[in-house]
């Protein structure tokens, strides 16, 4: 079976149906996702209150059946048809007063992004598509260092995940090494073999991360190309 027909994408269009897990799939993915949405908002000029309650409203109306019903795998990547949802939703100011109103008692709860992340990306992005793209890609990253920290814990390695967890994101000093190693009562080399595993395991499930909402490989090349640029070139 091809790998992409099993994907959360093909899930998302399952949605369509009457289908509980399928409806399950999609809010996840509303919910790990609701950062660059946020981010984008906030990036239009919107602050405060007024881009929470515009991100949640924009949720609630994504959520409703008749408005998620033509998402389709042919095109390729949910990202941009999020970002096609959102900047429509934007457009008509009438739309999104009536869906602030319909939105306040559907919260949805953001995943690791505090506001203070989602401001900063706004105020430091040339553009509100740009600030979208760099939240996409740390919520890409968030959700596959959750995934390596839940198998390291389930291989007994959650205390040597929780020492080099900050190593992810930059290779650390040589007495980083030493440090962490002597906590654990392990060599520095072997310390530092883990943790250059580890930082393979993480490259390997961006790509799945990503291969969620990827409709093919020509989709998903794309999709890791454009990740890799939000973050300046490289995957942490």
């Amino acid at each position: 079976m091809d790998r992409f027909s099993t994907t959360r994408w093909s899930i998302v269009v399952g949605a369509q149906g009457s289908g509980d897990s399928a409806r399950a799939s999609l809010e996840t993915l509303c919910r790990t996702y609701r950062p660059p949405v946020l981010a984008y908002i906030r990036s239009r000029g919107y602050r405060g209150d007024a881009a929470e309650d515009l991100t949640q409203s924009f949720f609630a109306k994504f959520l409703e059946r008749n408005h998620y019903a033509g998402l389709d795998p042919a095109r390729g990547r949910f990202r941009g048809y999020l970002l096609t949802a959102i900047q429509h939703f934007l457009i008509n100011a009438d739309a999104a007063a009536n869906a602030v109103k319909r939105g306040r008692d559907a919260r949805i709860e953001s995943v690791d992004a505090g506001a203070a992340t989602t401001e900063a990306l706004a105020a430091q992005t040339p553009s509100p598509e740009q600030a979208f793209d760099q939240a996409w890609a740390l919520a890409v990253l968030d959700a596959a260092i959750q995934r390596l920290s839940e198998e390291t814990a389930a291989a007994g390695k959650g205390r040597l995940f929780d020492l080099v967890r900050d190593f992810m994101a930059e290779p650390p000093a040589e007495d980083d090494y030493a440090r962490v190693a002597s906590e654990l009562g392990l060599r520095a080399n072997t310390v530092a073999v883990a943790v250059h595993r580890l930082r393979q395991r993480l490259r390997e499930l961006v790509r799945e991360e990503v291969a969620e909402t990827s409709a093919d490989s020509d989709a998903l090349d794309h999709e890791l190309r454009q990740l890799r640029s939000a973050l300046g070139g490289s995957e942490r």
